[in-house]
């Protein structure tokens, strides 16, 4: 079968593409913005891209088109798709029928870490001999590739609660019916399709719905999932977090893994942030579930090496490093800086920010970013796309703080300020305009 993908460059349409073409299904696909590492991952599979969205594509006749979030009403070759009456569907409906509906699936949900929980879960169950299929919205360093699909039972899948098409407006998470199910946490974003937090809640308790009785949900005991079960669950939870039920004990490079006052294992490894440290305990509740023991857990996650663009380094440059993270929210920015912090102790941490998310745009979040940034020394912040006054909102940082709308403006003057034993963390959802390369050859020269 030919499939068409529009919208194939996002992480999670990338992942689908690449499943397909694993299926061994012909690919194509065309996108109006690609950047790596997607776009590197799909040229490595051989996968055709084609820049926009013209009505010449339909020449290649395709069997069937999937379609994309990014892609609207209006798009040209969607127009025309439906005028002629081809045949369309979204990537979460194509991947639940074409892959998904024989497999043990494994859904980690959350506002924040869900790809670095994923991530860990898919490491725990290839370690243990269990060669999972995964979706995850970035590439883990220990696979290299963001998606794949294995005769393995078993299929860890990254559980966006964003919509699934222009046409189906329910979070894609409603199509996977998971077996394995984590809620990390969750907070208020997406502020472009969703009113307000409740808007949000319905919608992992659609999810909730969906998992059997004889499932698993490991959930944070945070007041919004609270909520969320409490409007009815059918199926076991696991409460983490809480002195009662799994939380961690120790420093995040070295910790234990509790249930109640029973240690359960110990986790000795070099990820940074607190953060990090619940989504540990997740990804080692959902594999228990898929019947790998707590002790090989902890064993495998000594040996978890991360996920691309989440406080990966990029290069140091005259004893100035450069890190690539993936933080757009202010919870988020707040608990990156936090880990750096307690990583670099006192050297200077300058933090440059792209709210390019379409919450980060539309202002929704923007009144608390001065706080989120406190644990920087200096903040750059690249507002070109916002519609808020970026300077204003983030006045209370004082003389800590540059706002630039014009990228090569902001890049000498992090240039400018940037010394030998610095730490420059870089925070976008998307490309940045290639800002971290370009940042190495400025301070190179």
């Amino acid at each position: 079968m030919h499939i068409h993908i529009l919208g194939i460059c996002g992480t999670f349409m990338g992942g689908i593409a690449a499943i397909a073409r694993s299926a061994g299904h012909r690919v194509t696909g065309c996108d109006s913005q690609v950047y790596p590492p997607m776009s590197d991952q799909l040229r490595a599979l051989k996968i055709d891209l084609i820049e926009g969205y013209s009505v010449d594509q339909l020449e290649l006749g395709a069997d069937v088109y999937v379609i994309g979030n990014v892609v609207t009403r209006g798009n040209p070759l969607m127009e025309t798709i439906l005028n002629r009456g081809l045949p369309y569907i979204s990537g979460p409906q194509w991947l639940a029928e074409n892959v998904l509906r024989d497999k043990w699936v494994l859904a980690v949900a959350g506002t924040h870490g869900k790809t670095t929980t994923s991530a860990m879960l898919t490491w725990i169950l290839e370690d243990a001999g269990l060669q999972p299929g995964f979706l995850i919205g970035g590439i883990p360093q220990n696979f290299e590739a963001s998606a794949r699909l294995t005769d393995s039972p078993f299929f860890v899948i990254e559980a966006d609660e964003y919509d699934t098409a222009f046409f189906d407006k329910r979070s894609k998470f409603v199509h996977y019916h998971p077996r394995t199910a984590i809620l990390n946490n969750l907070e208020f974003d997406h502020a472009d399709i969703f009113a307000d937090l409740a808007a949000i809640e319905t919608q992992f308790h659609h999810l909730v719905r969906t998992i059997p009785s004889e499932g698993l949900i490991a959930v944070q005991a945070q007041d919004s999932l609270r909520r969320v079960i409490a409007r009815g669950c059918w199926s076991e939870c696991l409460w983490m977090g809480v002195a009662t039920g799994w939380h961690a004990v120790g420093d995040e490079a070295q910790f234990s893994v509790y249930e109640g006052e029973k240690k359960l294992a110990e986790v000795s490894w070099s990820l940074m942030g607190a953060h990090n440290m619940a989504n540990a305990l997740a990804a080692m509740a959902a594999a228990r579930h898929a019947g790998v023991p707590l002790a090989q857990s902890a064993e495998a996650l000594n040996r978890f090496l991360g996920v691309k663009r989440r406080m990966e380094v990029r290069g140091v440059v005259k004893g100035v490093t450069i890190y690539d993270d993936f933080a757009h929210h202010p919870t988020a920015i707040a608990s990156t800086l936090a880990g750096l912090r307690h990583k670099v102790g006192t050297a200077r941490i300058l933090a440059v920010l792209e709210p390019r998310s379409n919450t980060m745009k539309l202002g929704a979040m923007k009144d608390a970013l001065p706080a989120s940034l406190g644990q920087a020394d200096q903040v750059f912040c690249y507002s070109a796309d916002v519609s808020w006054d970026a300077r204003a909102v983030l006045a209370p940082l004082a003389d800590h703080v540059q706002v630039h709308t014009h990228l090569p403006a902001l890049i000498t003057a992090i240039v400018q300020a940037a010394q030998s034993g610095d730490h420059i963390l870089v925070m976008s959802n998307g490309g940045f305009g290639g800002i971290h390369d370009k940042l190495l050859q400025a301070l190179g020269g």
